[in-house]
C-alpha cells in the first residue's frame, strides 16, 4: 500500500476493534503487500485490512470457519468478536487470532508435508466455488503478453515465459489427474509456527487443481514426505509455479523488494529446469 493508504487502513483497523469493544492502543505493521496484516495492542488481536475494491474478505472468512470446524490446521477468527468482515473508509477489516511463533527457523519437510497433507484431507470434503488453478496461469499469461504491464521485459524473457506458462497448463492439464479444493500459495510465508503445531494463512488464492499445484509452493523437500504424490507432475507444476511468480515479478507495479533481481534469477532457474 502507499505511505498514505497505510495510515488510513491502519485507524481503520483500530477504530474497528474499538468499536468492538478490544483495547487498542498501538498497531504494528507486520506486512504489507495488496493487504495490511497488523498486530493490534494491547488486544493482542490480528487485523487484516484490504481496499474494499482489491479483497475476497467475506469468502476468506467464511472458508477459514468451515476448515477450522473440519479440524483443519488454519488460523482462527478473534474468538472475542462475531467472525465477519468489517467495513470502514474504504477498506474491510477482519480480525484473526494473533499466534506468538515459536520454533523459529525452517520448517521440517515432513511436518511441513503433514499439515499440508491434513488440510487437503479436510479441503476435500468440502463443496466451495472457486477458481481453476489454471485461471491464475491466465492471469500471468495476461501479464506477459501486455507490454504496457512489463516494459522491462526482454522479448527473449517474454517468449520463455509465454511458452513455458502456456505449454506446462496443457501439457498440465492433459494429465487428468484428480483435482480438489487447493490452498493456492501454501509457500513458507503463509504458514505459522504455533504452539498448536503449524497453521495455514490466507486462504483468498484458494483455487481447484491437482495437489501437486500446492506443493510446488513449498520447499523441495516437502514433497518427498507427501503421500502418494506424483513426482513428475509435482516437477511440472513447479516450473510453471516458477513461471508464474517469475512474470509477476516484471509488473511495472510490482513492490517487492528485490523484485527485479528476483525475476531476473528466476528466468535463469525457468531456462536450467527446461534444459
Amino acid at each position: 500500500m502507499q505511505a498514505s493508504e497505510v495510515r488510513r487502513a491502519v485507524a481503520a483497523a483500530m477504530s474497528t476493534a474499538s468499536s468492538l469493544g478490544l483495547a487498542v492502543d498501538d498497531a504494528t505493521v507486520l506486512h504489507d503487500s495488496n493487504k495490511l496484516t497488523l498486530r493490534l495492542l494491547p488486544c493482542d488481536v490480528l487485523a487484516r485490512v484490504a481496499p474494499v475494491a482489491q479483497q475476497v474478505a467475506q469468502f476468506e472468512v467464511e472458508l477459514a470457519q468451515r476448515l477450522a470446524a473440519s479440524g483443519c490446521p488454519v488460523a482462527a477468527l478473534e474468538p472475542r468478536v462475531e467472525p465477519r468482515v468489517h467495513e470502514r473508509d474504504g477498506f474491510v477489516v477482519t480480525l484473526w487470532t494473533h499466534y506468538e511463533p515459536v520454533t523459529p527457523g525452517k520448517i521440517p519437510p515432513a511436518d511441513y508435508a503433514h499439515a499440508l497433507k491434513r488440510l487437503h484431507t479436510g479441503m476435500r470434503t468440502l463443496d466451495v466455488p472457486t477458481p481453476h488453478f489454471t485461471d491464475r496461469v491466465e492471469q500471468a499469461q495476461q501479464l506477459v503478453t501486455n507490454r504496457d504491464r512489463t516494459p522491462e521485459l526482454a522479448d527473449a524473457d517474454r517468449e520463455l515465459l509465454g511458452d513455458t506458462l502456456r505449454n506446462l497448463r496443457r501439457v498440465i492439464g492433459e494429465r487428468g489427474g484428480a483435482e480438489q479444493l487447493l490452498h493456492g500459495e501454501p509457500h513458507p510465508g503463509n504458514v505459522l509456527t504455533t504452539r498448536n503445531g503449524l497453521l495455514f494463512i490466507d486462504l483468498e488464492t484458494c483455487c481447484r487443481g491437482p495437489v501437486e499445484f500446492d506443493l510446488a509452493h513449498a520447499p523441495e523437500e516437502v514433497g518427498d514426505h507427501y503421500p502418494g504424490a506424483d513426482q513428475g507432475l509435482l516437477r511440472e507444476c513447479r516450473i510453471l509455479v516458477l513461471a508464474m511468480i517469475t512474470a509477476w515479478r516484471w509488473d511495472r507495479d510490482d513492490q517487492l523488494p528485490n523484485g527485479r533481481r528476483l525475476g531476473t534469477q528466476w528466468l535463469s532457474e525457468i531456462r536450467a529446469a527446461l534444459g
